[in-house]
């Protein structure tokens, strides 16, 4: 599936929140299990998502940033 397809926003769904599609698992939580040390491999396994979930989760706070400091 395509990565840009795998995050959506609903308001609907944590207040509008980007999340991994089909779940309630947001790109910010998947970002604080990373910052406390949680590999891909953990969070997969623990949250029952495929790596290019987490993948996606992680390209889309990037892009976010980037758009942020060139804007």
């Amino acid at each position: 599936m395509d990565p840009e397809k795998l995050i959506v926003r609903d308001p609907k769904i944590l207040g509008g929140k980007p999340v991994v599609r089909g779940t309630r698992i947001s790109v910010e939580f998947v970002l604080r299990l990373i910052e406390n040390g949680w590999s891909i491999e953990d969070i997969c396994r623990e949250y029952g998502l495929m790596e290019e979930q987490v993948v996606a989760a992680i390209k889309y706070a990037r892009k976010v940033i980037e758009k942020r400091v060139l804007s």
